[in-house]
């Protein structure tokens, strides 16, 4: 498996596990959120949920600080509070135009995940034709563990039962059984009791 500081560890079905812990600690060194983004899926940019404070089912003002506005004059605007439910301030989902450029690295990550996942999967063109319709970076994920892990759980019987294999018909003492009768037989021919070969 190759690796360094600033290449991606490629894919490799024999050593999953390995790629699996460097892709996860890559990940995390280019950004915090970017294990988020593979475990939740595309990461929402969120604002909070403003409402109108209403008395007497009136929307209520508040007079504007001076440095808020620029003429002498009484401005108003709206007084505006969380909105809260169970307790808990509640947020809306941000329009993409209301994005800041922190919100849009954000809201990339899910597309920045995925490249790193084409891009570890470049030598195992038949793992990369299993992904490649996968929507987000969590569905790869999903789907890479899957393939890998699956194919563990059905080798490991199979390896089972060729360690069992080997411990009963080992060839060590198969060849033993067949040195000792041959040496026996040798012997028996040399003392002329024809039992040879």
């Amino acid at each position: 498996m190759s690796t360094s500081h600033n290449k991606i560890p490629l894919f490799s079905r024999e050593d999953y596990d390995d790629w699996k812990i460097r892709m996860q600690a890559h990940l995390a060194a280019l950004d915090d959120e970017m294990w988020v983004v593979l475990t939740e899926g595309p990461l929402k940019i969120m604002k909070p949920n403003l409402a109108f404070a209403i008395s007497n089912g009136e929307p209520q003002f508040l007079e504007k600080a001076r440095h808020e506005y620029t003429r002498p004059l009484k401005i108003m605007k709206p007084n505006l509070a969380f909105a809260i439910s169970n307790g808990e301030p509640q947020f809306l989902e941000k329009a993409r135009h209301e994005y800041t450029s922190e919100d849009k690295k954000k809201a990339n990550l899910d597309n920045v995940s995925r490249d790193i996942l084409y891009k570890t999967l470049d030598k195992d063109k038949n793992m990369f034709s299993k992904i490649k319709t996968c929507a987000t970076a969590k569905d790869i994920w999903e789907k890479l563990t899957q393939i890998c892990e699956d194919a563990r759980l059905l080798r490991q019987p199979a390896l089972e039962g060729l360690t069992r294999s080997a411990r009963t018909d080992s060839p060590r003492q198969v060849g033993r059984n067949k040195f000792q009768w041959h040496v026996a037989a040798m012997a028996a021919a040399h003392k002329g009791g024809g039992g040879g070969l």
